[in-house]
């Protein structure tokens, strides 16, 4: 007579998705996790491979699931980035496949896309959009996605980086996206897209522009690019020669937008406008209230 194989893990059988969600969500707190029940849904719904919506209509991890489930909330705790361990970052209406050596799109980094979707909804025919320090193509691919009839070209220099850009380049085109241009590139080249020089629509830009030296979070300082976050001793190293990028890419009237330390909205601002070309300079908020990005207009 054949018998079943003697469960040795030290793991139920069967565990209510509910109730390890719960515990995990406890055990991220006490870490300092701050979103630490929507992480502990996250995990739990990239294990049964749902939508995290759908958690509430699920019943049991089997034993295979709660080893995986628990092994992912530890090294969560330990300060490995969710969207790490789920393998996605949401951004606006996409997911994007992130991981070691890109840096992880943020929520606030939404509102620098829709400005430039914004900006094209009524612009007859085909738009020409720049995305400098494209990284995981986020902003890139957001507004190939919302305006299908525009011509996107995404730049980025890190190798690592651009790994992920043109996985999520090729995925989204698969789902039948209009197809962006994915170019190796640097912003301080003044050679760089020359063909374009007074043709963009618009150009957007989320730079490293943290001050090099600044404390950041253990997860940001163990796992997003060094170079991705850091921006010179002042935080504006690669901010400036962008303005310059903008200024010979754009069009006139063509839209400028740039993400920057939610401390440097003034001097960013100031930046732009002693440019002597841009008119229309604005400084935005994030979703928390915080000054996080300025838009302008290229003059005539």
């Amino acid at each position: 007579m054949n018998r079943l194989p003697e469960n040795t893990s030290g793991l139920p059988d069967r565990t209510p998705v509910r109730a390890a969600v719960a515990a995990a969500a406890a055990r991220l707190a006490a870490a300092g996790v701050a979103a630490a029940r929507v992480d502990a849904e996250l995990i739990a719904a990239s294990v049964l491979d749902i939508p995290r919506g759908r958690l509430a209509l699920s019943g049991d991890f089997d034993q295979a699931d709660i080893g995986r489930f628990h092994s992912l909330v530890t090294r969560r705790a330990a300060g490995e980035p969710v969207q790490h361990l789920t393998g996605s970052a949401p951004f606006r209406y996409l997911e994007l496949a992130v991981g070691p050596g890109v840096f992880v799109p943020r929520p606030e980094t939404e509102l620098l896309a829709g400005a430039g979707v914004d900006a094209l909804r009524d612009q007859p025919g085909e738009a020409v959009v720049v995305d400098l320090c494209s990284g995981s193509g986020a902003v890139a691919l957001a507004v190939a996605h919302e305006v299908p009839t525009a011509r996107v070209v995404a730049v980025e220099r890190s190798t690592d980086s651009l790994r992920w850009l043109r996985r999520n380049a090729r995925r989204q085109a698969a789902a039948g996206d209009r197809p962006i241009e994915v170019l190796a590139g640097d912003v301080r080249d003044p050679g760089l897209l020359g063909e374009l020089a007074g043709r963009v629509d618009v150009l957007l830009c989320n730079p490293p522009y943290v001050p090099d030296g600044t404390p950041v979070p253990p997860e940001v300082a163990g796992h997003d690019p060094a170079e991705a976050v850091f921006g010179g001793p002042d935080g504006l190293a690669v901010i400036r020669p962008v303005v310059h990028r903008a200024v010979t890419l754009l069009r006139p009237g063509g839209l400028f937008g740039v993400e920057h330390d939610d401390g440097h909205a003034a001097a960013v601002v100031a930046l732009v406008a002693a440019d002597g070309r841009f008119d229309a300079v604005t400084s935005h908020r994030d979703l928390a209230g915080r000054p996080r990005f300025v838009t302008a207009r290229r003059t005539g």
